[in-house]
């Protein structure tokens, strides 16, 4: 018989998962900054105080859909890359392709990682961390690339990583702004390919 603690979390992780997808949906509507606690309960069929129970403010609900859709897109890059442990430079490629059209595929939470929407909302080290990994994946692909020769020794400084995120995020981002329907096939999506070769042909050897 299943310890009723057990069914208790079954139970609250439901919730949880129902609470932040009616929330997706409200962002999707109102905008990323529009979303409110009030609405967002009407549309679980709670009443505001006991959706407090689950998220006691604004800020502890961004962060929640902060840290999932982080951990979302991490896993993404990590599976694309993983299909090539031997191959770094086919890691990166696939790595960012998989980031561009996560992102373009999830374009609403795809805002609250990539942007700033929500004036003074900053994620806990917790939600943070799945994208801290996703970045050590990365560096990991362009050490391995380093050495074998695959690419010049600056391309594994902190400057070379930085710049490899913000061309893969630049095309995000113009996605999101330009064409927010479009998804992984859209206009600047398939540049993500285009892109990658400019930072591998700037760290060639």
């Amino acid at each position: 018989m299943e310890p009723v603690q057990d069914r208790r979390k079954v139970r609250r992780d439901a919730v949880i998962g129902e609470i932040l997808g009616a929330a997706v949906e409200l962002m999707a509507r109102d905008g990323v900054a529009g979303m409110s606690l009030s609405a967002v309960a009407r549309r679980v069929g709670m009443r505001p105080p006991s959706l407090y129970e689950y998220f006691p403010s604004k800020n502890a609900l961004y962060d929640a859909l902060f840290e999932r859709a982080a951990a979302g897109l991490r896993d993404a890059v990590a599976v694309a890359g993983g299909q090539h442990p031997d191959h770094p430079i086919e890691a990166l490629r696939a790595g960012a392709r998989a980031f561009v059209a996560w992102s373009a595929g999830n374009p609403v939470v795809a805002q609250l990682i990539s942007w700033r929407p929500v004036p003074g909302f900053e994620p806990s080290p917790q939600a943070f961390r799945p994208s801290q990994e996703m970045v050590a994946l990365l560096r990991d692909h362009i050490v391995l690339a380093v050495s074998r020769k695959e690419l010049r020794a600056s391309a594994a400084t902190e400057e070379a990583v930085l710049l490899f995120t913000t061309v893969v995020a630049g095309v995000v981002s113009q996605q999101l702004a330009n064409e927010p329907a479009g998804g992984g096939s859209g206009r600047y999506a398939r540049l993500a390919g285009p892109a990658v070769s400019l930072w591998l042909e700037h760290y060639a050897p």
